[in-house]
């Protein structure tokens, strides 16, 4: 497939494009600074421009089949969701339909999965403007009308990919770890270029 990837050159974002092109797929990577671009391939293309720059979005999204997105701000808020709002409009007009969107556990009906360090702590105050990004963010991506996909990780770690993680529990679930490595995320979103089980939902996924 020919993909797009913004937030190439995040933590998640790197992943998602080397395991991208390991499948066999045309890859353009979206960045501000190509010279982050570490990897080299001839199925790789580098967009440069600003996420939150309407007419780069819209110039880059066209002759794709499908976009990912896995945009990070650190303690930020409003990138996240103006710059996937700027995508949604670039889709809807170029009809693109396949979104896969990186959010965080947590967000929506996954709040019942979260420890009260991450609920009250960490969520409630060191990240809170990147928590209220991720909500809005994601009723950007709900209310689209797009084939979406929203994917909730929980905390990042170090780790090679595995393959061996939980997805798609209930918002009530404790038992998770609240943890994932970047390799596994960026696995579970290339996955959901062909598995349709989660079109129009919001799996959690952790360990």
């Amino acid at each position: 497939m020919k993909l797009i990837i913004f937030g190439a050159t995040g933590s998640v974002g790197k992943q998602v494009v080397n395991q991208a092109l390991k499948k066999g797929h045309q890859v353009t990577a979206f960045v501000r600074d190509a010279a982050r671009v570490s990897v080299e391939h001839e199925n790789l293309r580098i967009a440069t421009g600003n996420a939150m720059d309407a007419a780069s979005v819209e110039s880059a999204i066209q002759g794709h089949d499908a976009v990912l997105v896995s945009i990070g701000a650190g303690r930020k808020g409003t990138v996240r969701s103006e710059a996937t709002r700027h995508i949604i409009a670039a889709m809807k007009k170029l009809g693109i339909r396949r979104l896969i969107c990186q959010s965080t556990l947590g967000v929506g009906d996954s709040r019942g999965n979260l420890n009260m360090v991450w609920k009250y702590i960490m969520f409630g105050l060191f990240l809170r403007q990147a928590y209220a990004d991720h909500i809005l963010q994601e009723a950007h991506v709900i209310k689209s009308g797009l084939d979406w996909t929203i994917v909730r990780p929980g905390a990042f770690v170090s780790g090679e990919l595995t393959g061996d993680y939980r997805h798609g529990f209930s918002g009530s679930d404790k038992t998770t770890k609240l943890k994932i490595s970047r390799n596994d995320v960026a696995d579970f979103m290339l996955k959901q270029l062909f598995d349709k089980r989660y079109l129009h939902k919001s799996p959690g996924l952790s360990y």
